[in-house]
């Protein structure tokens, strides 16, 4: 059998820091279950791969999200940010980003779903 995969989309950015969390916190217990995740950033989310960008995220109850994102890296985790969405909002996809952020289209995010075992959506 070989291993899951999930893709993890999240959609919202700082502005709502419980909903920009949540896909770190599902993506890092996946990966403790030895499931390989990648998190595709779309929307206001793509502000969070910015440098700096998760340094003011911290939501209720739940890490910082200044925590997760290491963890989650270093545990193999990708990620993928929209190039589009980088550009409506007035960011540049070639910097300006954290280093392990990689900037893609809409092909890779349907390879990915296709690839996936599991897809969520946040």
């Amino acid at each position: 059998m070989s291993k899951q995969k999930f893709l993890i989309m999240g959609t919202f950015g700082p502005e709502d820091a419980e909903r920009a969390t949540i896909p770190f916190v599902m993506a890092t217990a996946a990966q403790a279950a030895d499931i390989e995740v990648t998190i595709g950033l779309q929307a206001s989310a793509v502000l969070l791969a910015g440098t700096g960008g998760v340094a003011a995220v911290a939501a209720a109850n739940f890490p910082p999200l200044a925590q997760l994102l290491p963890i989650f890296l270093e545990a193999g985790g990708k990620l993928l940010v929209c190039a589009p969405c980088l550009m409506a909002r007035g960011m540049d996809p070639k910097a300006g980003l954290i280093p392990e952020a990689t900037v893609v289209g809409a092909a890779v995010f349907v390879a990915e779903c296709a690839e996936a075992s599991k897809v969520l959506v946040y």
